[in-house]
């Protein structure tokens, strides 16, 4: 039998090999080509529609770089092109006056580069989308990735309405907006120990607002015999890790029309990028893009033109609608600080620590707010208040602007 110390030397030395197996590893590869990158989308809505070129570059990360002075045209089957405009940064815009998408026409994009190079998509028909009908929501809990941690919260789904015809595919994005309040707000100005002014409620800033957009890839379908789906997942929303259920919740959600190979575009990229990281897993493979180098077909380009008719609908969340759920509650984690001269002892004979000191003390390291003093019965100044930036000004981690859609409850 192992000695204790020769058992975890051998444990140690395991672990050691384990990682030492699994260390990530950037190869510089000679001859490498860098990748056209397409993200473009035209829908039936009365709107501009954006087209974002970059190319890929050789590095540990995923970063790419723009291509801001390619020609970029959109033609349908009756021979009309509408040209898009370059608004630098790789991002190119119809006019939404003189072009809008049509369900039942079909569209082509076309993509030429500075240095001669001709793109050209598949010809993409816009299907007709099925409308939805409800967005509701329920307690739910998650499992992480490693299986290993449960996280309680609400999740977010949706039902479609029936469509007209026996099968639809489709694919779902959504844009979050919540109000939020932060636990401390700034009351006063504080300018000596003798002059510490109440702030005007207008520059009290104690609610803002924040946006976050679906990163994920959400797909689903209607299937034959099926008059409509229901309960379709949208949004898992840990009431623990975040602030968005916190005071009032929005989210707009776009409902795509999406064909038979957007559809397998998009399941496919979402199991490359589910396998990432798992070493065990399925290994990554290429995801066919519907755009092609039109004198070399077999260059490869990454990302898709979609062509998707789009249903769009918004819902509100209050958090006293979902205080029944006893749902685990965000905790800002903020630290009230309150300081006086006698938290600050000095030697014999010297003078005390002033409240003016205390103040420039803190407010020196860029990280704190004064948030209020605190005085005795009589009036008279014992001690001040600080924070943390982010817990006392909204700003610095949303906005204040009110969002123009906004309605409070």
């Amino acid at each position: 039998m192992l000695k204790p110390g020769l058992k975890l030397f051998f444990v140690l030395l395991s672990v050691f090999t384990i990682l030492r197996c699994i260390d990530p590893f950037y190869p510089r590869l000679e001859g490498y080509k860098p990748l056209l990158v397409i993200d473009g989308l035209i829908t039936d809505d009365n709107s501009a529609y954006t087209v974002r070129l970059s190319q890929t570059k050789q590095a540990g990360d995923s970063a790419t770089v723009s291509i801001s002075d390619a020609t970029v045209t959109i033609s349908d089957e009756t021979g009309n092109v509408t040209p898009l405009t370059a608004f630098g940064n790789g991002i190119y815009k119809t006019d939404s006056l003189s072009f809008r998408g049509e369900i039942g026409k079909s569209y082509r994009l076309h993509i030429k580069t500075s240095n001669g190079k001709v793109y050209e998509s598949d010809s993409c028909t816009m299907l007709p989308v099925p409308g939805i009908d409800s967005i509701y929501y329920g307690p739910d809990v998650q499992i992480s990735g490693n299986q290993s941690t449960t996280r309680s919260g609400l999740s977010i789904y949706l039902d479609t309405k029936p469509g007209i015809d026996d099968k639809y595919l489709l694919r779902w994005e959504f844009q979050e907006t919540w109000k939020f309040g932060v636990p401390l707000p700034q009351l006063y100005d504080y300018l000596n120990d003798t002059t510490i002014l109440q702030v005007t409620p207008a520059t009290i800033k104690e609610y803002c607002w924040k946006n976050a957009r679906s990163g994920g890839i959400i797909t689903g379908a209607i299937l034959p015999g099926e008059s409509k789906l229901k309960k379709q997942p949208v949004q898992f929303i840990s009431t623990e890790l975040s602030d968005k259920l916190t005071i009032r919740y929005s989210i707009l959600i776009k409902q795509f029309s999406v064909s038979q190979e957007e559809y397998n575009y998009w399941n496919n990229l979402k199991q490359v990028n589910e396998s990432q990281g798992d070493i065990f897993g399925a290994q990554p493979f290429a995801v066919v893009s519907n755009i092609k180098n039109i004198n070399d077909p077999a260059e490869q380009v990454l990302g898709y033109f979609q062509v998707s008719a789009v249903e769009t609908k918004r819902k509100y969340v209050d958090y006293n609608e979902i205080l029944k759920f006893n749902l685990p509650y965000y905790n800002y984690g903020c630290q009230r600080i309150i300081k006086a001269p006698a938290d600050y002892p000095v030697p014999i004979f010297s003078p005390p620590v002033t409240f003016d000191e205390i103040y420039a003390m803190f407010m020196s390291k860029s990280i704190y707010t004064f948030v209020e003093p605190v005085y005795n019965q009589l009036g008279k100044l014992q001690k001040l208040t600080f924070t943390t930036n982010e817990c006392a000004d909204c700003d610095r981690t949303g906005t204040s602007k009110r969002p123009d859609f906004w309605q409070d409850n």
